[in-house]
């Protein structure tokens, strides 16, 4: 049992592994501004600050008042297509507030931060499945933003110890299997949700954003990790964090395509996806699939829904139970 904190624990991923550890039966305090959190996402029991990271001052406060054992940070502005618009926002605002939750920590003497870090670091990879080794080139400002917290990282645990874990990962999909929880964005940006909002009619026909890639079938392709999966990559990294920092990579080591998504909603749903053709977002590679073969090794882990399917189950049962999910929009 421990006490930890999570930033963004309101939030789609944040929230999932504030439902593992509550689950475990440790001691949870949630720090989320709730612009993209949920307060029902939140189980009973586990307290929530509405709070914005830029408030140095109440964070402090909130560090003095307890005894964390770690910090896991979720919070970030993550959509790619908004960081090609706001760049600068993006690098801004995600450095400044990582970087001052880490200093909090430290000043605390809270020594072990795990960041919800990205794949999109890899820019167009050099080769597939993509090894923590691979060449940083972000492509958007999104993927920058996240790679100039993990170099500042680096030298707090340089000059400070602060022990840190960087996981990498890829499409976050899916929901909690006993239905508790889910997705619920807005705008909404993920390929699964907007795909089984638009096979029940509760979203606009989808979009497929480009047909040309060099790919098998000419559309994007990623590695979908269920989110219970990364919950539980999150957990496990903690213990590895006594013999030093880390990066992961975190996915299914599977690519699928755009086109091989809409074909899994339509096989679990039973109902076709009402989409059109469109052209290329900026910023987006055309095939991202992640090695998570150090996570496995040093940490024991393995996806426990690997399988596309058993991913869009859990969503397609969060969303058509929940249409209009949480429903404090």
């Amino acid at each position: 049992m421990g006490n930890f904190l999570v930033t963004g624990g309101a939030g789609y991923v944040g929230s999932h592994l504030v439902r593992a550890l509550a689950d475990r039966g440790d001691t949870v305090v949630v720090v989320d501004d709730l612009r993209q959190g949920h307060r029902a996402a939140v189980p009973a029991g586990v307290e929530l600050i509405q709070l914005d990271l830029a408030d140095r001052r109440s964070l402090a406060e909130i560090f003095a008042g307890w005894k964390f054992e770690a910090v896991f940070h979720f919070a970030a502005l993550s959509l790619v297509g908004e960081s090609m618009r706001d760049p600068l926002r993006y690098c801004i605002e995600n450095l400044s507030n990582s970087l001052g939750l880490a200093d909090a920590a430290v000043k605390a003497g809270v020594m072990r931060f795990v960041l919800s870090s990205t794949a999109a670091l890899f820019g167009d990879p050099e080769a597939v499945p993509i090894p923590e080794e691979a060449k940083l080139a972000p492509t958007n400002a999104y993927g920058e933003s996240k790679l100039m917290v993990e170099k500042g990282l680096a030298w707090a645990d340089r000059v400070h110890g602060l022990r840190f874990a960087c996981l990498r990962y890829f499409n976050a999909a899916g929901a909690d299997p006993q239905g508790r929880i889910g997705e619920d964005h807005e705008p909404e940006t993920h390929l699964v949700p907007l795909a089984i909002g638009a096979a029940l009619g509760t979203r606009q026909p989808l979009t497929v954003f480009g047909t040309d890639y060099p790919t098998p079938d000419g559309t994007c392709i990623r590695d979908y990790v269920h989110v219970t999966d990364l919950a539980d990559a999150h957990l496990r990294v903690l213990e590895r964090l006594e013999q030093g920092s880390v990066r992961y990579n975190v996915g299914s080591g599977t690519g699928y395509s755009v086109k091989q998504v809409i074909e899994a909603v339509e096989r679990i749903g039973g109902r076709p996806v009402p989409h059109s053709l469109g052209p290329r977002r900026a910023g987006d590679p055309a095939v991202l699939v992640a090695s998570s073969e150090r996570l496995k090794a040093e940490t024991g882990w393995a996806p426990r829904f690997g399988a596309l399917d058993d991913i869009v189950r859990t969503a397609w049962a969060w969303h058509s139970a929940r249409p209009q999910g949480y429903g404090d929009r």
